[in-house]
């Protein structure tokens, strides 16, 4: 797409942080909303700073002047944890992720930004029947208060959109990658408990690169609106899913030991794969997206 000026919010967080590098490395400008201003060097070109927290429910439109997109990333949420994220303040993690979004939504429509990708997942389908496939099309189930809030939020976003304003829903599954100057990756800890030969639960799950989830958000913003029409139905808020790979810990695991020259005595058991709910990314990769297909561990090097 042609360099345009794009916000993403919550872009120092651990999944902010690729969508921003995926836009610099296209040449697009980045205005970054977050709450802290994030220090020299944190990223690898310069970016403008606003800031920014979900709680707000009115926004400066000028601070939007100028941008043709927004990627909506910042989540309230207890550090670590997603699903039951909530800790003991559900009330206040739907009032800042729910309310707190729309209220983000509505101004960037209202300054003039024409289209926007709000960060979504897999949670807002919550309990589906043991190795189903998950298709954008299906009714969402959710069975967590984080899926709930996603798919709220969803709802509304879809009764945002006219002729001006395209909201994109994003459905990501789990994003690993390097970590960011303020925080670690996300397998830190299993890696660690691996070095230590701490027992580890078997499990499987579906991942994909946090540059892969850049690049698809590149794509989305800019597709034509006839195109996303097309290949959504029609969808007042189109909807795309984003998964590459299924992983088992086991198999995780066994690549971090050749790569660290580590024993692999500790392997977890196997998983059970065939119940593991997949999801379908046909629509993305209609649009060009092209998944990896194995796990990428080069960046740990």
């Amino acid at each position: 797409m042609s360099k345009k000026r794009i916000i993403v919010s919550g872009a120092t967080g651990y999944v902010g942080r690729f969508i921003v590098e995926g836009l610099l490395s296209e040449g697009h400008e980045v205005l970054a909303l977050g709450r802290k201003e994030p220090k020299q060097g944190f990223f690898s070109q310069p970016v403008d700073f606003e800031p920014m927290v979900l709680s707000q429910s009115e926004y400066n439109l000028d601070v939007f002047q100028g941008c043709s997109g927004l990627v909506h990333t910042a989540f309230h949420h207890v550090a670590g944890k997603y699903r039951g994220g909530e800790g003991d303040q559900p009330e206040e993690f739907v009032q800042l992720n729910h309310e707190g979004s729309v209220a983000l939504y509505n101004a960037a429509k209202a300054a003039g930004v024409s289209r926007a990708v709000f960060l979504s997942s897999r949670a807002v389908y919550g309990q589906q029947e043991p190795g189903e496939m998950l298709f954008e099309t299906m009714a969402p189930s959710p069975d967590t208060l984080y899926g709930q809030v996603k798919r709220q939020t969803e709802l509304a976003l879809a009764e945002l959109s006219d002729q001006h304003f395209l909201p994109i829903i994003l459905r990501a599954t789990g994003i690993y990658g390097p970590a960011n100057p303020s925080s670690n990756h996300k397998w830190h800890t299993l890696f660690e408990d691996f070095r230590t030969n701490k027992p580890i639960e078997p499990r499987v799950a579906t991942e994909v690169y946090g540059k892969g989830l850049a690049n698809a958000i590149n794509l989305l913003l800019g597709a034509g609106t006839d195109i996303l029409s097309d290949i959504s139905g029609g969808e007042d808020a189109p909807i795309f899913n984003i998964s590459d790979i299924v992983l088992d810990r086991y198999e995780l695991l066994q690549a971090y030991a050749k790569m660290t020259d580590l024993d692999n005595q500790n392997l977890p058991q196997r998983a059970d794969a065939a119940s593991l709910n997949a999801m379908d990314c046909t629509r993305l990769k209609a649009l060009g997206w092209k998944p990896l297909g194995h796990v990428d561990l080069s960046w740990l090097t």
